[in-house]
């Protein structure tokens, strides 16, 4: 998708365009808010994403821990 990062520069040209923040922006104001941001283990193994690629604050989890934590929240979106 990233077609050699064109994919990043598009989508950020569209959300520039439609006065959508920029993904830094809207990461932070979720933090901010409260939200809790879980990366899966397994995909960063397949896509061979290490920990140290990601941003601060971010958890490792897995299924097992997404299944724990929905069980306690209003709401939950898994990606």
């Amino acid at each position: 998708m990233s077609m050699g990062g064109l994919g990043g520069q598009m989508i950020r040209g569209i959300m520039r365009r439609k006065n959508v923040p920029a993904l830094e922006e809207l990461i932070a104001t979720a933090v901010a808010g409260g939200a809790k941001l879980v990366v899966c283990q397994m995909s960063m193994d397949l896509m061979g994403i290490r920990r140290e690629e990601l941003i601060d604050g971010v958890e490792l989890g897995g299924v097992a821990s997404y299944l724990e934590a929905s069980e306690h929240a209003d709401n939950n979106l898994f990606i």
